[in-house]
């Protein structure tokens, strides 16, 4: 077993009047193990420091180190010092039911429910067919970008100190406005950009700056979840507002609520039907916000996976109104954990937004920002993104390829080819919910479509990702599905 450097300082508590010292030191030191904050493994500081921190003589220490020893809660050897023993912990009695909690955490708990996608999924330790969030992480160019963070380390002096006005890096901030608007046709400079941590905090940033409680908002139906937390943590009223094949009805939107604060919107990849929205919708959209003095934020979460046809450009590249503030991460374009997005706003709204961020966070400059444009400027993203455009495309392929194979009857997956997922439509007569069950003794991990709907009904369908899984795995995971939902199997013995 491994044992930790115990460097550190252990906070005791006071000794009591009558308490002798060594009986006092034995208590603390035994009570820090069994409550684990001294964990297995932990060194304790030699004995002459800790007497020097303590106030205590050496021998006292000495002898209470040998008494936990003798009762086999340390264990020690000659140039390695003294460290809590693992035996110990693992035989050590269970901590005791703590006080119950006071009135504000029993309130906060009572107001927190969890998000419909979340409930009754179990959290899995390792990613499995067909979960949708992952991107081919294996394929991302790790070691390159190791020498890039390892380069700007060494020149620490070059980055660390530069200006942050809440913005981000400023070449980054460059390099984002150019890249965006060469692939996505987005219009802005770099000011209008704001480095965040990830789409979830623009949303919730955008909420806190333009919902007040009770204000309305159009949410596509279904919708994601993400946009549904942030709005509704800031108490604003969420109009479901129900999509076809061309995206949201805004002549639908109208009847619900004519005159909402704004509307979030996912045209170049609808989450999670798959859809583009058409020409016509989004020309739709941006005379009516335009009318009433609507925002609309334009997540363009996947855009750049798209696998046949043109581009299609971002909804802001039409905006001639100032209405359309783009959102945008890179978590799924590289790797999950590089947690940095970006905020596209309008030039009049960019000052406020960096105020309001300002609220919960006054310096953003990261490590992370400086590598990723270097990244970018190298021309490694684009490289990267070619090469991932085919790799999915033939993921995607061989996914559709084993749906005909494999699940005529029991599923129809949808003829999209872009993103990172894509959608199946149940044929066999279960509900969404139940063929993620099923999938799930199989283990296969897919998402119920309904976890997405507000007020519609069950679409009787589930999310398939294919991205982080190559064609083998992919095949021999269709077959298993295939089994999940054929009842007849499901109900042989």
């Amino acid at each position: 077993m491994s044992k930790t450097t115990g460097t550190f300082d252990l906070t005791l508590n006071h000794r009591g009047p009558r308490q002798s010292r060594a009986s006092w030191l034995y208590g603390e030191l035994r009570g820090a193990m069994l409550e684990g904050r001294l964990g297995p493994g932990s060194r304790l500081p030699a004995s002459r420091d800790f007497a020097r921190l303590h106030g205590l003589s050496r021998g006292t220490v000495v002898s209470v180190f040998e008494r936990l020893r003798a009762d086999g809660y340390v264990a020690s050897r000659v140039g390695s010092g003294t460290w809590v023993s693992h035996r110990m912990i693992a035989g050590s009695p269970p901590p005791a039911k703590g006080p119950t909690p006071p009135a504000f955490i029993r309130r906060a708990a009572s107001a927190y429910a969890r998000p419909k996608a979340f409930v009754g999924r179990q959290a899995s330790d390792r990613v499995r067919p067909f979960e949708i969030q992952a991107p081919a992480v294996d394929e991302f160019p790790a070691k390159l970008w190791a020498r890039l963070v390892a380069r700007r380390a060494r020149d620490f002096g070059s980055w660390a100190t530069s200006a942050d006005d809440g913005r981000g890096y400023r070449p980054l901030r460059e390099a984002i406005a150019q890249y965006l608007g060469s692939s996505r046709g987005v219009r802005c400079g770099s000011d209008q950009v704001v480095i965040v941590s990830g789409v979830q905090q623009a949303l919730d940033l955008l909420a806190r700056l333009l919902l007040k409680r009770g204000e309305a908002v159009w949410m596509e139906d279904p919708g994601y979840f993400g946009a549904t937390i942030a709005f509704g943590g800031v108490g604003a009223r969420i109009v479901p507002v129900p999509v076809d094949e061309q995206g949201l009805s805004v002549a639908a939107g109208v009847k619900l609520c004519a005159h909402p604060k704004g509307v979030y919107l996912t045209p170049g990849h609808q989450f999670p039907l798959g859809m583009t929205m058409s020409l016509e919708r989004r020309m739709a959209v941006l005379k009516w916000a335009a009318r009433v003095g609507a925002f609309i934020i334009e997540d363009d979460y996947d855009s750049e996976y798209r696998f046949t046809g043109r581009p299609v450009p971002a909804l802001q590249s039409l905006d001639r109104g100032a209405n359309v503030i783009v959102i945008g991460s890179f978590s799924k374009l590289l790797f999950p954990s590089l947690r940095l997005g970006y905020v596209v706003l309008p030039a009049s709204l960019a000052d406020y937004f960096v105020a309001c961020r300002h609220r919960t966070d006054f310096r953003s400059l990261s490590l992370d920002q400086v590598v990723l444009c270097d990244f970018i400027v190298g021309g490694h993203l684009g490289r990267h993104l070619r090469r991932m455009r085919d790799l999915y495309a033939s993921r995607l392929a061989t996914l559709i390829d084993g749906g005909r194979r494999y699940l005529g009857g029991l599923l129809t997956i949808s003829d999209v080819r872009a993103g990172l997922y894509t959608v199946g439509l149940l044929e066999n007569g279960m509900t969404s919910r139940q063929a993620e069950s099923a999938a799930a003794a199989q283990g296969i991990d897919v998402m119920a479509l309904d976890r997405f709907t507000a007020k519609r009904a069950d679409p009787r369908g589930i999310l398939l990702g294919f991205g982080a899984f190559d064609e083998s795995t992919i095949r021999t995971a269709v077959a298993r599905l295939a089994r999940a939902l054929d009842r007849r199997i499901a109900r042989t013995p």
